[in-house]
């Protein structure tokens, strides 16, 4: 009876760590990157070493990957603010919690009881779904649950606490959404990021949609972290804001690490709590210019090898996915092979959010800055993809599932720039963006017209500058620049939260505006370009119109509200192209820009000026 008692209890304490999705591998088909379950239960300490009131909520909570029945939650529950070094060496420990031994097996092998609810009232007078499970330093104490039965398109409170006390987690707000194929009963707002550089600023722009309160979801496009070392790139020293550890990552503790650090941004802080967010990674999650066989400064060679602290491209990915897994509102995805983070969002019948990985997954090579000739060469050539076959199967077919499913609106969301920009009069390219995998672009847009699949919305991020252009199938199809005639979409690009711009951070606003000009006179389909800005952007999706309102920061290097409204757009379906005022003729012969170059269109440049005293900028007499 005995040994069925303790049979009985090893399965219940299973069933419990298994509520715990961060336990799981991020890949189904990959399970040796998953912990296992059995062995952390076999270990386990049947006392914990810490009481409730010595265990914190280290960086506050999250939701994420809606769905309209179920949300993923997600806190840290842990004893100090640092993070696990499952591995690297065993003495590491020692530095986490204790110079104790007998402490420090405890520790090591201890686990942390959680307890988590989530209700439509923030009182939970009715709790709609709540749960108990366990973290530990396998998973770095983070805690990812999956909260079902919920009610589509609804706002939900959530909270996490300590097991049998009062230590609670702060409150968290998340909304699910609309029932998938029926009508939305309000438009859909998003506010899209890319790029944060904790060195190079503050993340203002993540809390003015929390200050605002403007937006339903929370939508980032990739370089969530960066993976320099300080003074490679960026100088947070003189702002305090050194990202740790203080060195290129590579191990599994670096990239924790890393993005604990990038956590404590108290305006991020306050957006992973207000709001549900859909991420998708770009490079800077693993390294500089990913391929699916090495990244710019780590080729499997074996100069780079050394030269990166003998670690290969596989076990690098391996540690930078699976802590991106562990502190990152999202789902297990149902993947196919590798490390799929590509899926789809339906919003009832209103639009369907179509994420990709044009980093990652199965990338051809692309310019590593000693190769850029030959990835010129090559740039045409009918091999070479983004996504890679299945990827591309998958994207084309949902494409046209829900063109047939009669949803008005497809938003895809990728990293890089997808149409056409053209730098220089010779014909220099970006070869790093879609402009250097031409055909797999050309197949994009072939499954876009001969499928007559319209209303399609490109979002991009990468560039660390804001772009506006009409999708626009160049020398396969007629395009009329000035009325928007042949375009089959629209495509809307952001600048960076904090990343430099890229022709400098140093830039002005005059050398800015004329490259901006430049750029516009190059590309036709290109309706509008900021370089000067960081800031995002927030889309308003609703059944008559896209509303596209862009923002730029005016000061970074101190946490603070402002925000300038550079420019806005409206997309009008079945027209497939940038909604043209006045009589049709010119992009904008009623309407201007606040910044940036607007093709055809008047840019309202003389309204602002620079205090040289405070460093800010001004519109119209007033901060914004």
């Amino acid at each position: 009876m005995k040994l069925i008692g303790l049979v009985s209890l090893a399965a219940g304490a299973s069933a419990t760590f298994g509520g715990n999705l961060n336990y799981q591998s991020p890949s189904l088909h990959h399970p040796s990157l998953g912990v296992s379950i059995r062995k952390v239960v076999a270990r386990t300490y049947a006392t914990s070493p810490w009481t409730p009131a010595q265990l914190n909520f280290t960086h506050g909570v999250a939701s994420g990957d809606p769905y309209s029945d179920s949300i993923i939650l997600w806190t840290r529950a842990a004893p100090g603010s640092d993070n696990d070094k499952s591995n690297v060496t065993v003495s590491g420990y020692a530095e986490l919690f204790t110079h104790d031994n007998d402490g420090f097996v405890k520790a090591s092998k201890a686990t942390v009881c959680v307890d988590w609810k989530i209700s439509a009232t923030k009182d939970f007078v009715k709790v709609a779904n709540n749960g108990r499970t366990y973290t530990s330093s396998d998973v770095d104490f983070t805690v990812k649950v999956e909260a079902k039965k919920l009610k589509a398109f609804t706002t939900y409170y959530y909270q996490f606490s300590i097991c049998n006390s009062n230590n609670t987690s702060p409150l968290g707000r998340t909304k699910t959404l609309p029932e998938r194929k029926k009508k939305v009963s309000a438009p859909i707002k998003l506010a899209v990021y890319s790029c944060s550089n904790y060195p190079f600023g503050f993340f203002n722009a993540y809390g003015n949609p929390v200050r605002k309160d403007s937006v339903d979801y929370v939508l980032h496009l990739g370089d969530y972290i960066y993976e320099y070392q300080n003074g490679a790139y960026g100088w947070g020293d003189s702002l305090g804001r050194i990202p740790l550890p203080n060195r290129e990552i590579v191990t599994l503790y670096d990239y924790r690490k890393r993005i604990a650090t990038y956590r404590t941004d108290l305006d991020l802080y306050a957006s992973h709590q207000n709001f549900p967010w859909i991420t998708v990674w770009d490079d800077h999650e693993v390294a500089d210019n990913t391929y699916k066989d090495g990244m710019a400064h780590l080729n499997n060679s074996e100069e780079s090898f050394v030269h990166d602290g003998g670690i290969s491209v596989d076990q690098r990915k391996a540690n930078a996915v699976r802590a991106y897994f562990e502190w990152m509102p999202i789902r297990q995805v149902e993947m196919d092979d590798n490390l799929r983070i590509w899926r789809n969002f339906e919003f009832g019948d209103l639009f369907d959010l179509i994420m990709l990985d044009t980093r990652q997954y199965d990338r051809s090579i692309t310019d590593l800055y000693w190769n850029t000739e030959y990835i010129q060469e090559i740039s045409n050539d009918n091999g070479r993809s983004l996504m890679g076959p299945r990827q591309e199967s998958w994207f084309y077919r949902t494409m046209r599932e829900s063109k047939a499913r009669k949803t008005l609106w497809r938003v895809v969301g990728n990293q890089i720039i997808f149409s056409r920009i053209s730098q220089s009069a010779s014909g220099l390219f970006n070869y790093d963006q879609w402009d250097g995998y031409l055909a797999n672009r050309n197949r994009t847009f072939a499954n876009m017209y001969e499928h007559k699949i319209d209303n399609n919305i490109m979002l991009a991020g990468d560039s660390h500058a804001s772009w506006v252009s009409d999708l626009v199938w160049l020398g396969e199809h007629g395009y009329n620049a000035t009325s928007g005639n042949g375009s089959v979409g629209v495509e809307f690009a952001g600048s960076a939260v904090s990343s430099p711009c890229p022709i400098g951070q140093n830039a002005t606003l005059n050398t800015t505006a004329l490259a901006s000009g430049f750029l516009t006179a190059l590309n036709p389909e290109l309706q509008w370009q900021d370089l000067f800005y960081r800031g995002y952007f927030e889309l308003t999706i609703g059944y008559d119109a896209v509303q596209a309102a862009f923002f730029g920061l005016p000061d970074l290097a101190t946490r603070n509200g402002f925000e300038i409204s550079l420019a806005n757009f409206t997309v009008r379906p079945g027209e497939n192209r940038l909604h043209r005022y006045g009589d049709g003729t010119t992009v904008s012969s009623t309407g201007a820009v606040e910044r940036g170059s607007l093709q055809r269109g008047k840019t309202l440049a003389s309204n602002l000026t620079h205090d040289t005293a405070t460093g800010k900028y001004f519109v119209f007499g007033g901060a914004k």
